[in-house]
């Protein structure tokens, strides 16, 4: 098992979207405590390039989460809508 821990400004986007956006969201990211390499039913997963350390890329519908893996924590760093793009 995994924990999953939110950057600040990761709250703050999931503070702002609708609760059923939300709840979808958490319902997601909270599948990372499970397995937060292998892609699955219900949870998209994609390895991203370039990076300095190996990023991750959740997608749950038109919204977009970036998190790093650290032993056993899952740090979300970024969440955005899809049409913003990454760095």
């Amino acid at each position: 098992m995994f924990s999953v821990s939110l950057h600040p400004d990761v709250v703050k986007f999931l503070d702002r979207l609708s609760e059923i956006e939300r709840k979808r969201c958490v319902d997601s990211l909270k599948k990372l405590e499970e397995d937060p390499f292998t892609p699955r039913s219900g949870v998209s997963i994609k390895k991203l390039k370039g990076e300095k350390r190996t990023m991750y890329r959740l997608k749950v519908g038109d919204f977009r989460f970036e998190y790093f893996v650290d032993g056993k924590t899952v740090y979300v760093v970024e969440a955005f809508r899809r049409g913003r793009g990454y760095r």
